[in-house]
């Protein structure tokens, strides 16, 4: 593979800088990815129970209509003892429904305090590693076009001529 497609130095010093950097930047991010995953599981907890207490819920609402159902056809009484069973069956309904928007309200919550955690301290810090490498990448990708001809080579020369100090010149 040729060095014009590499993102890096091909001086010892500033390779060992850039790999260093690289490394540094990529345990970073992968420091705080694992931080905000540790959010987003903690936080999820309460997700569980929210549906926990929805299945809980629906299985008692839906054991209480089968009783007020069943409850109906005894002679005399059966309006009478189905409607409080039914009215049961509707609370535990709207405790399915509680839960429900628990589950729903604690997942987007885990998803959201994930991202504001480990976001910042990530964009602190890559941002600027990243527009240094690009600028590094497309400062080495111009050179090298530049070194291809013969016009660009007497621009490098006279650039490098002109950005020495006088006394190392003279």
């Amino acid at each position: 593979m040729k060095s014009r497609f590499l993102p890096y130095a091909t001086t010892p010093g500033r390779l060992l800088a850039q790999l260093v950097s690289d490394l540094l930047v990529g345990l970073w991010i992968a420091m705080w990815v694992m931080v905000g995953l540790g959010v987003h599981t903690a936080i999820a907890t309460i997700s569980k129970v929210g549906r926990q207490v929805k299945d809980s819920a629906t299985g008692i609402s839906d054991n209480l209509h089968s009783a007020g159902d069943s409850v109906h056809g005894v002679p005399l009484v059966g309006d009478t003892m189905s409607k409080p069973l039914r009215a049961a069956s509707e609370a535990a309904l709207d405790l399915a429904g509680a839960g429900h928007q628990l589950d729903t309200t604690a997942s987007w919550l885990a998803v959201l305090l994930a991202i504001a955690v480990a976001a910042p301290p990530i964009m602190a810090i890559g941002m600027p590693w990243l527009y240094l490498r690009i600028r590094f990448f497309r400062r080495k990708w111009t050179v090298i076009a530049l070194a291809q001809t013969t016009a660009g080579v007497e621009l490098l020369a006279l650039r490098a001529l002109a950005n020495r100090p006088l006394r190392k010149l003279t």
